[in-house]
C-alpha cells in the first residue's frame, strides 16, 4: 500500500484523535474510576488503607431514607422544570415564529439569563424572594394576594428553586424551537389552509410533528441536565431547609470527604436511573419523532 492511500485511511481517525483522547480521558476514565471507588470504604488521607466492600456501599445506598428523599426531590424538580420548560418554551417560541425586528429584541432579551452566571442569578432571586424585603413579596402585597417564605420555608423552597431554573432554560430553548418553526416550508400550511384545516389542527397534526426531533432532543437534554443539579440547590439553599430541597448531585456533595466509597456508589447509581431514563425515552418516543 502505498503512502497517499495509507494516508487516506488514517487521516480521519488522525482528524478525532483529539476529541476521543479528551473523552477518553475527562469521560470515560473517570466513569471507570468512579464504578471502583464504588466498591471500596475509601481512605481519603490514606489510600493505601482503603478496604474493598465489595457490594456493601450500594446495600447502604438503597436502605437509607435520606437517600429516597434526595431521589424524590430530584424527581419532583425534574418533571416540575421538563414540563414547565417545555410548554413555555413552546408557547414563546410560536408567538415570536415570525421574523421581525421586535421578536429579534425579544428573542436577543429572553436568552440573556441564559449567558448570565448562574451564581449572580441565584443571588439576584434570593434578594427578590427575601421573606421581609423582597420585591417578590412586595408585588403580592401590592395586588393584596398572600406573601410567601420562599426559601425559608420547606413547603415553598422546591418551588422556588423550580422557579429559578425554569426562568433560567426558557429562552435557550425558545431559540431552539424558534429556529425549528422557521424551518418548516410555507407551502405545507398553505396546502393545509386550502383544505379548510383549522389553527389549531395545523399546529397539532403539522407544526407539532415537524418541530419533534427538536422537541425530543430537548426533553432529552432537560432531563439529564435537571438530573444533576447542583449549582442552584448549593447557592440558594445548600440542600434546605430540613432537606427539602436536597437532590441527588447534592447528596453525593455532602458525602464528597468522609464517604469516598459510599458517594461513588450514590454516583454509580444516578447514572444508571439517567442511562435507564434515556433508554426509555428512545423506546417510547423515538418512533413518532418525525424526521424530514
Amino acid at each position: 500500500m502505498d503512502k497517499k492511500r495509507l494516508w487516506e485511511r488514517l487521516r480521519p481517525y488522525l482528524m478525532i484523535l483529539p476529541a476521543m483522547a479528551g473523552i477518553a480521558i475527562f469521560v470515560i476514565y473517570p466513569v471507570f474510576y468512579l464504578i471502583r471507588l464504588s466498591f471500596y470504604k475509601y481512605n481519603l488521607m490514606n489510600p493505601d488503607k482503603s478496604k474493598f466492600v465489595g457490594a456493601d456501599n450500594f446495600k447502604q445506598v438503597l436502605a437509607r431514607d435520606d437517600f429516597y428523599q434526595a431521589l424524590g426531590n430530584t424527581v419532583v424538580y425534574t418533571v416540575a422544570v421538563v414540563v414547565l420548560t417545555l410548554v413555555i418554551s413552546l408557547i414563546i417560541a410560536v408567538w415570536l415564529s415570525r421574523s421581525s425586528r421586535f421578536n429579534a429584541i425579544v428573542q436577543a432579551g429572553i436568552f440573556t439569563p441564559h449567558i448570565i452566571s448562574i451564581v449572580s442569578i441565584a443571588l439576584v432571586w434570593m434578594w427578590l424572594m427575601e421573606p421581609n424585603h423582597g420585591m417578590l413579596n412586595f408585588m403580592l402585597k401590592t395586588f393584596g394576594l398572600p406573601t410567601s417564605q420562599w426559601l425559608q420555608s420547606s413547603r415553598s423552597a422546591m418551588m422556588s428553586i423550580i422557579i429559578v431554573s425554569v426562568w433560567h432554560n426558557i429562552g435557550y430553548y425558545t431559540l431552539i424551537i424558534v429556529a425549528a418553526l422557521q424551518s418548516i416550508p410555507p407551502t405545507i400550511y398553505e396546502a393545509a389552509a386550502l383544505d379548510n384545516a383549522s389553527r389549531s389542527k395545523m399546529f397539532f397534526k403539522i407544526t407539532l410533528p415537524m418541530i419533534s426531533p427538536q422537541l425530543f432532543f430537548i426533553l432529552i437534554i432537560m432531563t439529564i441536565g435537571s438530573f444533576k443539579v447542583f449549582d442552584t440547590v448549593r447557592i440558594m439553599t445548600g440542600g434546605g431547609p430540613n432537606g427539602a430541597t436536597t437532590t441527588l448531585v447534592y447528596y453525593i456533595y455532602e458525602f464528597r470527604t468522609n464517604s469516598i466509597g459510599y458517594a461513588s456508589a450514590t454516583g454509580v447509581v444516578l447514572m444508571a436511573i439517567i442511562a435507564l431514563l434515556t433508554f426509555v425515552y428512545f423506546r417510547l418516543l423515538s418512533k413518532k419523532v418525525h424526521y424530514q
